[in-house]
């Protein structure tokens, strides 16, 4: 069993605590990575290791975690030994810049879509052969999967999605023009084919998740369904379930 985590000294502490922890009870499981930090990080361990065909145990040292799972020192080894699977598929981000460079990153939460400079971005959208939105004018948009649809998606109202929906959300980032486009939820089996309509005037970037392409023309998404990342949870602690209490959550100020 590996474990990686990240160099905080909260991480450490955990690190060090369940080393001991499953050293005790001879604990191996070898097809298992655990990975001690926050979403980010773990994020950054399943881009990593996307060709090692691991399961990933999530422990959150950082703030929300929502991909991890709560530390406890007590039942660790039950948590880990009773830990249920679910499989997502990434997002495929295909850029070109203006300088006609092709650039392509996976994205397990989204694909945004930024204004690089003071000035709105100007974009058409397409999925597949159909027209979404001829001229969207805005700070930018976002394509979301249903793991990544209670983060950045869910700050920008977009919809949240269940897990085993098969689709995706594009959801507007301060829309301009037409200013009350809410978006759309499209099925995960086509491409989503965003384009620069003004690239000198309106330079815009386009981030997978946190790898950032700047001077972007046009940006393709789409799932790559051959790319399958195994989450594991705490029982009755699930990714479905985590979303399902977002969708419930009410909001104090």
């Amino acid at each position: 069993m590996l474990i990686i985590s990240d160099t905080n000294k909260i991480s450490l502490k955990i690190k060090s605590q369940l080393f001991k922890k499953l050293n005790k009870y001879k604990i191996n499981k070898p097809n298992t990575i655990i990975v001690i930090g926050g979403d980010g990080f773990m994020l950054q361990t399943l881009k990593n290791n996307q060709k090692k065909q691991k399961s990933f145990y999530g422990i959150n040292s950082g703030n929300y975690g929502f991909l991890m799972n709560k530390f406890s020192l007590k039942n660790i080894v039950k948590n880990l030994l009773k830990a249920k699977m679910i499989t997502i598929s990434p997002l495929e981000m295909t850029v070109k810049n203006n300088k006609n460079q092709i650039r392509k990153y996976l994205a397990i939460n989204e694909v945004s879509i930024l204004r690089q400079s003071r000035q709105a971005a100007s974009l058409s959208i397409n999925y597949g052969s159909k027209q979404i939105i001829k001229k969207l004018v805005s700070d930018g948009v976002l394509v979301s999967t249903p793991a990544g649809s209670t983060a950045y998606n869910l700050s920008v109202h977009g919809p949240i999605l269940s897990l085993n929906s098969k689709k995706l959300s594009i959801s507007p980032i301060s829309p301009f023009r037409p200013r009350r486009w809410k978006g759309k939820i499209v099925s995960d089996k086509s491409k989503i084919i965003i384009k620069n309509l003004n690239s000198k005037k309106r330079p815009i970037s386009a981030v997978a998740d946190n790898i950032e392409v700047r001077n972007a023309k046009n940006v393709i998404v789409k799932t790559n369904k051959k790319i399958k990342f195994k989450l594991l949870y705490d029982k009755n602690r699930g990714l479905q379930q985590k979303i399902k209490i977002e969708q419930l959550r009410k909001e104090t100020f």
